[in-house]
Order: C-alpha cells, then structure tokens, then sequence
C-alpha cells in the first residue's frame, strides 16, 4: 500500500502564486509516476501536471490550461512531488489532488483545496 499526504492548499487572490505538496509513504518503487489532477464543482477531474521518474531521469507533461504557469517537480530522496502555481486565475479552483501510479497500482491523496479568488 502507498499513502498521500497533500499540503499547502488554500485561498489566494487571481494572479498569486502558491505551492502544493505530496509526500509518498509505504510501498513506493523507485520508478513511478507522480502527479496532480484537479476536479472543480460539477466538473470531471481533470490532468494538471505528471511527472515520471525512469532510469533516463524525469519527464513532464501538463495540461495546455497551465502550461507556462505551474511547474512540477519532484525530490526522489523524500518521496515528494511539488506543484508551484503562479499567475493563478478563478478558473483554477478546485480540489488539487496528488496521484501515484507504479507497478502495483494507482494511489490517490484526500486532495487540498485551492481557491483562487478574482
């Protein structure tokens, strides 16, 4: 089993900055990948940013919706996946939950909700 623990949500006004973060624990395998995804009210939860860890290094994606404005990154060492937000807007508020997907299956966190206020 693997535990998700998010933090660092919270109420910010449109264009400021904040910084989520997931820590792993348990069963964690070296190569995975960990990543956000975000469902706001009456919505389907939706890809924000993935980052995957192969024996080649770290690789990226993110949605269209956030690129240029939020950037994943991962410390392998403690098992933590960051999401820094900047230049926030109205239309990214929703519950940011942290996802891990490995060998032996797909974990999710309670999510943490962000609000952006305009």
């Amino acid at each position: 089993q693997v535990q998700l623990v998010e933090s660092g949500g919270g109420l910010v006004q449109a264009g400021g900055s904040l910084r989520v973060s997931c820590t792993a624990s348990g069963n964690t395998f070296r190569y995975n990948t960990m990543g956000w995804y975000r469902q706001a009210p009456g919505k389907e939860r939706e890809l924000v940013a993935v980052i995957s860890s192969v024996s080649t290094g770290d690789s990226t994606n993110y949605a269209d919706s956030v690129k240029g404005r939020f950037t994943i990154s991962r410390d392998n060492a403690k098992n933590t996946v960051y999401l820094q937000m900047n230049d926030l807007k109205p239309a990214d508020t929703a519950v940011y939950y942290c996802n891990l997907r490995q060998y032996n299956g797909n974990y999710w966190g309670q999510g943490t909700q962000v609000t952006v206020s305009s």
